[in-house]
């Protein structure tokens, strides 16, 4: 391959990645890696371009950031390879739509599991087919990717600490049936309050969890108290919202000092996390243009589209080039920031949910309802088509 992908010394993240079926596309949603003993080259401009003495934009910022490309597509793997994988609701609604898909053989495995099918409880049942889906995919991924596969958690559990905890724990024995070792797994969880306490037990318990749907300083705050291994801010929603919607005093405070909503929460979360030693690493996703990135350098994780990297690739930045590239985040800067005294509370469920606006409230409903819609039309899918053929 021209074109390999390196994480810093300890980690690489990935937002999604796909792998061709037997000639056909399949998107491979929210891909994710977190893994402190892997290591992977950093993706490159060509060779051709550094025997000139000149670098990349692309270089530049993988200098300060791990870039990780947001690969939809297989026809840019090679280009862009993702390194992990999630697998989650949507997934198996893909798969299922394609049924000469290599992964398609996991899934008709699962509605055959003799532990499943013996279950009376048509619910139950289901929830099991759902369970085995997901791990006997996740099982495959783990065999074609070096990284983490991670794994959603059901969303209805989102507001079910202890569900959320038996959740992940049957997860885990599932894999551990098919011998996929805790350390290449990762478990994706709301970021509500509930979802943040589970996070943290897990996290005691040397699982890595990663909290997605973050959209308030208040749950960055307390998801990094919580200990979660990987923080996941969704830049470019943020900006959405405030572009159609007013009243949310994070989102009012940053358009007066003439900052974008998105970038500022990470800003800010990056900046409470690297001042107090917190361990979690931070995600920046949903990244629109190059100028999102470029404010964002420093960040541990960007997540980027494709046509954002192709245009960093193919830009040459000359030595002598009079824009440099400026480090906007960093462990040093941090340290110079200011917290208010509300904003270092030791955060709990009443804290949390007064500290959270209008954004974060209905970004993370509306986040959590697709999940949600997505897990039911998975298993009304499984129970037409079970049993399965030949079983």
């Amino acid at each position: 391959m021209s074109i390999t992908l390196q994480s810093p010394p300890s980690s690489a993240l990935s937002s999604s990645s796909s792998f061709s079926l037997q000639g056909r596309n399949l998107t491979l949603l929210s891909t994710l890696h977190f893994n402190s003993r892997r290591s992977f080259p950093l993706i490159r401009s060509s060779s051709s371009s550094i025997d000139a003495g000149l670098i990349t934009e692309l270089d530049s910022v993988s200098s300060f950031s791990e870039i990780v490309p947001d690969t939809v597509i297989f026809d840019d793997f090679e280009r862009f390879p993702p390194t992990a994988a999630t697998v989650s609701s949507s997934l198996l609604l893909g798969i299922c739509s394609l049924p000469d898909t290599i992964f398609r053989n996991a899934v008709d495995m699962s509605l055959a599991d003799s532990s499943c099918c013996k279950l009376e409880n048509s619910e139950l049942r289901l929830s099991c087919f759902f369970n085995k889906a997901l791990v006997n995919v996740g099982g495959d991924l783990a065999k074609l990717v070096p990284g983490r596969v991670s794994t959603e958690v059901d969303a209805r559990l989102a507001y079910d600490t202890h569900g959320i905890i038996r959740k992940v724990h049957d997860l885990l024995r599932l894999y551990d049936e098919i011998d996929v070792p805790p350390e290449r797994l990762l478990f994706k969880i709301p970021s509500t309050w509930q979802g943040i306490e589970a996070s943290r037990l897990l996290e005691s318990e040397g699982i890595q969890t990663h909290l997605t749907f973050v959209y308030s300083f208040a749950q960055a705050a307390a998801a990094a108290e919580a200990g979660a291994s990987v923080i996941q801010i969704f830049v470019g929603r943020l900006r959405d919202w405030a572009r159609n919607h007013s009243g949310d005093p994070e989102i009012e405070a940053a358009l007066k000092r003439g900052e974008d909503p998105g970038l500022a929460l990470v800003t800010k979360a990056y900046n409470y996390i690297h001042k107090y030693g917190h361990k979690s690493k931070l995600m920046a996703a949903a990244v629109r243009n190059k100028q999102d990135l470029f404010s964002l350098v420093g960040v541990d994780y960007i997540i980027a589209p494709l046509k954002v990297l192709q245009s960093l690739k193919e830009s040459i930045t000359a030595p002598d080039e009079k824009y440099s590239f400026v480090r906007r985040l960093s462990p040093q800067s941090a340290s110079m920031y200011n917290f208010s005294e509300e904003e270092l509370t030791k955060w709990d469920q009443l804290s949390l949910a007064s500290a959270m606006g209008p954004a974060s409230v209905e970004l993370l409903a509306a986040g959590l309802e697709g999940y949600v819609n997505q897990a039911k039309r998975v298993e009304e899918l499984f129970a037409k088509i079970w049993p399965p053929p030949n079983v």
